[in-house]
């Protein structure tokens, strides 16, 4: 990921205080939080819209609803995305090992740290 201080960031977590808790730590730090997005559907709908996005956080798992179309989604526009998630990279698609991947519980320090806030 390329961090950056004024970076729009979307945040795609499906678990309220995880997604309110990562786009405080995203504001503090200076970036701007796009999102919250708690399906796949309202992720994949700000991904084509007007938003302007640098980065994402994608929880794996949302609802049930597995993330990669929206990782896909990013990854065609060139957008670099890390996976926030309980699960571990084990169920990452080889397509996305390069992809960093966070495990929960969400360790925001480190999350400020890794995007340069």
């Amino acid at each position: 990921m390329t961090p950056r201080r004024s970076a729009h960031v979307l945040v795609v977590e499906d678990e309220y205080l995880i997604a309110d808790e990562l786009c405080q730590t995203l504001t503090r730090g200076g970036a701007t939080a796009v999102g919250p997005a708690s399906t796949v559907a309202a992720a994949l709908r700000l991904i084509g819209g007007d938003c302007v996005i640098d980065m994402g956080l994608l929880d794996i798992n949302l609802k049930g609803e597995m993330v990669f179309p929206v990782a896909d989604a990013l990854a065609e526009r060139g957008i670099p995305f890390a996976f926030v998630t309980g699960y571990g990279k084990t169920v990452v698609p080889s397509r996305f090992e390069r992809v960093p991947c966070w495990e929960k519980p969400v360790d925001f320090k480190r999350v400020e740290s890794e995007l340069g806030l």
